[in-house]
Order: C-alpha cells, then structure tokens, then sequence
C-alpha cells in the first residue's frame, strides 16, 4: 500500500475511487469504461504534480518511508555482494555498508548509507546517520579498492552524520574530513549517486567523487531546511523557504555545477516502482564507470582535482 504525501491528496483520493470501483464491479453492471476514465486521470494528475514539485515536496519524496534504499539496491542491480565490516579501531557500523561487488562487468567496491525500513531495521542501521566508526570503515574499504585497482562506487541517503557525544567523543569531525580526503586522493574512478537525501557532510565525506550524480528528486544540502530555518529565521516552521533559497534539487545543483547527471526516476518517485528506479540507476553507474575506466591514475586525479575546483567559478 502506498503512503501518500500531503501533496499527493487529490491523487490518493482518485485512486481510493478507483479501488472502490474495482471492488463494486461484477458482472450485473460494466464500469470498465468509468474506471478506465479515473485511472487516465489518475495518472495525468500524478505527472503534472511530479513536474511541478518544490524543493521541499521535493525533499519529503527524498525522504519518503518506502524510497528504496543501499540494500534494496545491492538486490536489484548489483551481485556477487561481499560485505566487509569493521574499522578495525572501535568496532562495527550498520548505518555505512560496503564490500566487494559486481555491477554487470564491472568489479568495484560498493559503498552506502542504508537507512532500514521499519522500526528495528532503522534503529540497527541508526536512521543512516554514520558514526566514526562507519567513516573510517568506508576509508579502509577506498584504500583497499585502491590498492586492487577497483572502481568505487558510493550510494549516498543520510540526514547528516550521527551528531551524538559519543560520536564526538570518537572523533566524528576527524573521521569525515580523512573520508572526504581519502575520495579525493583515491588512484581509481569513483561514482556517488545521490540516491535520497544527501545532508551535510555526512553525505560530502562518501560523495567527493570523479562523478556525481543524483536520483530526480534526491536532494543533497549542507544541511536539513528545518536545520537552516531554526538558525536563519529561529523558526523550523520556514523549512519550504530554507528549501527554495538553498537549491537542494538535483535541477539547481546541476545548473550549479555541483553534480554532474540527474537520473530519471519512475513518475510518482521512485518508492512508487523500486525495481524501474535500481534499473535507472544501475544504466547511469554502467555509462560513467564505462567512461571512466579509460582513464589513468594520473588523468583520474587531474579530473578530480579539476571538477571540484571548477565549483562556483
């Protein structure tokens, strides 16, 4: 079942019509022609709602419960997944995941926020927010890739990094700056493809990449609208002012210069049609990683260095 966002209203109470319809039709009346007419509506209501979106409606499609996530992923289109665990100094984080993978002919690293699905999985994967631990098991996973020569490829939905004391405690501001750095400097390609929500340096530390992509209605900020509108205004209540002034869309962040390829997603969302979203998703990585792989070292870090650099020129 679907769960529908405030501005999806008119549309769910189409589709409850719809359902009623089906429910009542036998074989005494026909009403196909009437139920054929509701879902033409339907579907045309649905897409001129979704071409027209906010940023914030924007940013509440990035967050909506069912938007598929990193392991709804690594199902969908990637194989032979091998996870690794651990930074070897403090211990194991569930809310960063990777490990070896293959993605059609490609051998890469795999890297990703996973968020969960329901209550216990998002309290086991701490709602995608990374600790330490996580950023430091993600720069052991980008050396390792370096030194057998494999592409990496990062999937990015976080809120931000976990903002807890004992992540402080453990050095968070450290390990998300040596991440950050640790992509910049890695001798292989590396795509990250904003797949939800990219927050803050959270996302900035798995996302400083040769490529960066971002799903239509992802949305990737230095920090949350609530966040920006409780300091600028001291009120959260102004988020959808905060979304607009501060580009989040994947649109504006292309025009910026800040990312480099919007990937399509279903009309509706991807949380709408999970396995045509992965299917975008994995044609978009298969391209780039294509393209980059005929590159050098040398070349792959001249071209980092030169797409950061050229931001806000």
């Amino acid at each position: 079942m679907i769960s529908y966002l405030e501005f999806e209203k008119p549309v769910a109470a189409l589709e409850a019509r719809i359902a009623e319809l089906k429910a009542a039709s036998g074989a005494d009346v026909d009403i196909s022609a009437e139920i054929a007419r509701l879902e033409g509506k339907s579907t045309a209501l649905l897409a001129s709602t979704y071409a027209s979106l906010t940023p914030w409606q924007k940013t509440q499609v990035a967050r909506h419960p069912a938007r598929p996530h990193f392991l709804d992923y690594v199902g969908h289109i990637f194989s032979d997944f091998v996870p690794l665990g651990g930074d070897r100094h403090f211990g194991e984080d569930q809310a960063i995941i990777g490990g070896f993978a293959r993605l059609g002919d490609h051998k890469i690293m795999l890297i990703g926020h996973e968020k969960g699905h329901d209550t216990q999985s998002r309290i086991r994967h701490n709602f995608g927010m990374g600790k330490p631990e996580g950023y430091r098991k993600a720069i052991r996973l980008m050396e390792l890739a370096g030194r057998f020569g494999l592409p990496v490829v990062s999937l990015v939905d976080t809120s931000g990094a976990f903002p807890g004391v004992e992540a402080e405690e453990r050095g968070q501001a450290e390990a998300i700056a040596r991440s950050t750095e640790a992509c910049l400097a890695l001798p292989v390609p590396m795509v990250a493809v904003i797949v939800g929500e990219g927050g803050s340096g959270g996302a900035v530390a798995l996302a400083s990449a040769s490529r960066v992509m971002m799903l239509e209605h992802a949305v990737y900020a230095v920090i949350s609208p609530e966040g920006c509108a409780s300091i600028l205004w001291r009120s959260p209540e102004r988020a959808a002012d905060a979304a607009e002034a501060m580009k989040v869309t994947a649109q504006d962040l292309l025009s910026l210069g800040v990312i480099d390829r919007i990937i399509p997603e279903p009309m509706g969302g991807a949380h709408r049609d999970g396995a045509a979203a992965a299917g975008a998703l994995g044609k978009a990585l298969g391209e780039e990683l294509g393209a980059l792989a005929k590159l050098s070292p040398r070349d792959i870090l001249h071209q980092r260095e030169e797409r950061f650099l050229r931001i806000g020129a």
